[in-house]
């Protein structure tokens, strides 16, 4: 708490940095916008994740939703840059593809739905062409993260903003967490307050919706973090999370608060070994979850992680596959029973592309 505390106080002394940050992008909108730079559109449907902070907001849990939603009716593709990875340039996951090679949340993506093309790439413009090489059969691309990368110009976007952290009442990096401008809100079709109160009412709703000011046509939805029973990193045999377990916690992930609070809900006691974003696992950190877990003395004990960390576990896999290793699945779950609205909007986006085509 202290150093959170101390971080907060020592970013405000950061504050010309974020008014430098802050002409630096919006002249970067401005010539985009004056079409002083160019955007390119492509002959598929594009659907844009996005936020305008840095941090966790659940663009990986909305990419999986979007899949899930899509996949059984079209080809459907995933492109990210692939943050993290040890690689450059363009990739498309294979049998025989790491999380090294690719980054985590793509990694993620292809280890659950392996028969979906899943590409990296950090010149957007660039990859789309070679994805559809690739695989010409696709119908549609979600581009994962790439709200802010506008030489690439896509029909629906998607913007996530934390409930916790509303862009509203954010600044601008390093003093805040905002990587783009409150402003650019506006491009976005819909808009998704994730991690949500289960009990959030219509009141606090209408009261977000008014201090975000959506423009016309602009939807409004609101989620909160679901998790699923966890699952044996190895084995996949499920876990029931019982009262009596204690917890070791294990997580290289920006915003972990929901799942603290999942176990302080389930568990007696719990221990958390907490790296940073994306971190890269190394054997020596494999040992120290070992001799953090052996230090927990409940006879059931258990190591909870999340599906982006396992997926940079995973090449640990011998060494684990003993371990009470479990991962929790996560998902957003739409509240005021608007899931159907937000399905028929992305639905709609997709067939009224095709009509024009």
């Amino acid at each position: 708490m202290f150093s959170n505390f101390f971080l907060k106080s020592f970013r405000i002394f950061l504050l010309p940095f974020a008014l430098l940050y802050w002409l630096v992008i919006g002249i970067r909108n401005w010539m985009f916008d004056k079409k002083i730079l160019g955007s390119s559109t492509f002959g598929l449907p594009l659907i844009c994740v996005g936020n305008l902070s840095v941090g966790g907001t659940g663009k990986s849990p909305m990419v999986e939703y979007l899949v899930t939603a899509l996949k059984d009716q079209y080809r459907v593709g995933t492109l990210s840059r692939g943050y993290k990875r040890k690689t450059k340039g363009y990739a498309l996951a294979d049998e025989k593809t790491t999380a090294l090679e690719i980054g985590d949340e793509p990694m993620q993506f292809h280890l659950k739905f392996p028969e979906l093309p899943v590409a990296v790439g950090e010149e957007r413009i660039v990859a789309i062409p070679q994805l559809l090489h690739d695989r010409p059969d696709t119908q549609v691309i979600i581009l994962d993260d790439a709200f802010q990368h506008r030489t690439v110009r896509a029909g629906l976007n998607i913007l996530l903003t934390d409930y916790n952290n509303l862009f509203t009442r954010d600044f601008y990096l390093p003093t805040g967490d905002l990587r783009d401008l409150k402003s650019s809100y506006k491009r976005a079709e819909v808009i998704v307050v994730t991690k949500c109160r289960k009990d959030l009412d219509e009141t606090e709703k209408r009261k977000i919706i008014r201090e975000i000011k959506p423009v016309p046509g602009q939807q409004v939805f609101f989620t909160c973090i679901e998790y699923s029973r966890p699952y044996h990193i190895i084995t996949r045999e499920e876990h029931g999370l019982e009262s009596t377990v204690d917890i070791l916690l294990v997580t290289g992930i920006a915003n972990p608060r929901p799942l603290k609070k999942l176990l302080e809900d389930y568990s007696n006691t719990y221990q958390m070994l907490q790296y940073a974003d994306h971190h890269i696992f190394t054997i020596d950190d494999l040992q120290d979850i070992r001799r953090a877990f052996e230090k927990l003395t409940a006879k059931d004990k258990v190591i909870l992680t999340t599906e982006k960390d396992a997926v940079r576990l995973l090449k640990f896999s011998e060494e684990i596959r003993e371990l009470p290793l479990y991962v929790v699945p996560v998902r957003h779950r739409f509240l005021f029973d608007e899931g159907t609205v937000f399905d028929k909007r992305v639905s709609d986006f997709i067939i009224h592309f095709k009509k024009e085509e």
